[in-house]
């Protein structure tokens, strides 16, 4: 396809790759006016999201295919969504790149969006773009819960135990692989979680459905500096066992590992990307001792793991092997630092 020279033409490139809204989108109004109308259900609370995804900062177009940056750059927005037991409704697209990448590259990345969109059932129903030197992409989802019903990081009650979904650091694992220029397939379990999270919506909105978290959020940015963030907002501690963390399975060192592995033990490397490693999107929720009876060990195929104790005191702790309890270290991400 040849380069898309105006802005008419990249907004109808958009329009045409997502997914067209559905009856039950709530998009009232769409694509081609100056605001979308979107209607909200009656008996629901609207949740409101805005994610940024940068280039040189949340991707590098030299490792990351487009069609990866078009699904990662929803998936993640709609994440949010899922971590307060809703549904993902529809989503605006600001949207900045380079003139030279308005031909293959932008037809790549609109179809990742366009398999996102219709994977988690979330339409486009507006947004902006413009030229930029780089790619920069905001992208705003609307979504919606049953009202009272939304899962907050608020409450979270002392002796409560706290749950993991999935194994923790896949994704950094699958980004160092990325790095390392590993000759491995888009399907191995950690690169396809890097490039193509999947947000646990049918879980979380299981869960709420159940009424079982007393709080929950997702994990984003690492275990080490959410699970502070829960702890906070609940006026609370915690206590997690560094044995009971489902960790990512890290091979044994070999060539395609040499840059990444060379000061590390697998158990060590295992337990620092578990803690410290982002972009997993798994849901890290909390619940009571009388109602975690009703949690099954796995949801759909997706691993339920209790790895700790809500605390009355405020510390963060983490209980090692050796019986060694310590301060939990925040060393997840953090653009600031």
């Amino acid at each position: 396809m040849g380069m898309k020279t105006s802005e008419a033409n990249l907004i109808r490139e958009l329009r045409a790759a997502t997914s067209k809204a559905g009856s039950k989108s709530g998009i009232v109004l769409g694509v081609g006016d100056d605001a979308a109308l979107f209607a909200p259900r009656l008996g629901h609370e609207t949740i409101l999201t805005c994610d940024w995804f940068l280039e040189d900062t949340h991707f590098l177009r030299r490792l990351h295919p487009p069609d990866a940056v078009g699904w990662k750059s929803l998936a993640r927005a709609v994440s949010d969504i899922a971590a307060m037991g809703g549904q993902p409704r529809c989503f605006l697209l600001s949207f900045a790149l380079p003139k030279d990448l308005t031909g293959r590259w932008l037809d790549q990345f609109l179809s990742g969006l366009r398999r996102a969109s219709r994977k988690l059932d979330c339409p486009l129903a507006g947004g902006d773009t413009t030229l930029q030197e780089k790619v920069l992409i905001n992208i705003t989802v609307v979504g919606e819960v049953r009202q009272n019903r939304a899962i907050l990081r608020s409450r979270a009650k002392p002796g409560d135990l706290i749950y993991v979904s999935g194994l923790l650091g896949e994704a950094d694992f699958g980004l160092r692989l990325l790095r390392g220029k590993a000759r491995i397939s888009k399907s191995h379990p950690a690169l396809k979680k890097h490039l193509y999270p999947e947000p646990r919506l049918a879980l979380a909105q299981w869960l709420a459905d159940q009424r079982l978290p007393t709080a929950m959020m997702d994990l984003s940015d690492g275990l080490s500096s959410d699970l502070p963030r829960l702890c906070e907002a609940s006026r609370v501690g915690a206590t997690i066992e560094a044995a009971k963390i489902p960790k990512a399975s890290v091979p044994k060192r070999n060539r395609s590992a040499r840059s990444w592995a060379v000061s590390h033990s697998q158990s060590d490397l295992a337990l620092n990307l578990a803690l410290n490693g982002g972009d997993d999107y798994e849901l890290l929720f909390t619940v009571s001792p009388a109602r975690a009876r009703r949690l099954p060990a796995s949801h759909q195929g997706v691993p339920l793991t209790a790895i700790g104790t809500i605390q009355r005191t405020r510390s963060i702790l983490l209980a090692e092997p050796d019986s060694v309890v310590k301060p939990l270290a925040q060393a997840g991400w953090d653009p600031f630092r």
